[in-house]
């Protein structure tokens, strides 16, 4: 026979047994869903490549988690930054195309329009403009075709 008993592990905050030690820089999490991120993803990219680059260099050197903590908060520092000055500068833009991400399975195809309207802001603003690695050169990128094959509805 069973009994009921009452589950007190929801109401007390939860605190790491293990917390970071002091020679680790404490660093707030990025604090967005994935729907955000995936808008911005390319913009991180472009702006924290030089950070981005340094962690992948560290994580090649030596497997161990804990060897590159200082290279990660720089990484998830940039990322934070960039959202910030995202929210700052094109809110409505930005807004609209994670929202049609959120509202669409995350595909970019189905959101160009609202795309075009962050990517133009982003480059008017913060300079920054959407490049997709590894794509052909001297050809358009997909995100700036008029008339691409697929599009949000398919014949």
């Amino acid at each position: 026979m069973t009994s009921w008993t009452k589950n007190d592990a929801a109401v007390a905050p939860y605190v790491d047994p293990t917390p970071l030690p002091p020679s680790i820089p404490s660093v707030e999490e990025v604090g967005t869903t994935s729907a955000p991120l995936k808008s911005a993803a390319f913009f991180i990219g472009a702006y924290c490549k030089d950070f981005n680059e340094d962690f992948m260099l560290c994580k090649a050197e030596n497997r161990n988690p804990e060897h590159c903590l200082k290279e990660g908060r720089k990484v998830t520092r940039c990322a934070t930054d960039i959202i910030n000055k995202l929210r700052e500068n094109c809110l409505a833009e930005f807004d609209k195309h994670w929202q049609c991400l959120e509202n669409n399975n995350q595909q970019y195809y189905m959101c160009r329009k609202p795309e075009r309207a962050l990517n133009k802001c982003v480059f008017e603003k913060l300079g920054l403009v959407k490049a997709i690695p590894g794509s052909p050169q001297g050809q358009p990128q997909i995100h700036e075709k008029s008339n691409p094959i697929f599009g949000a509805m398919q014949k």
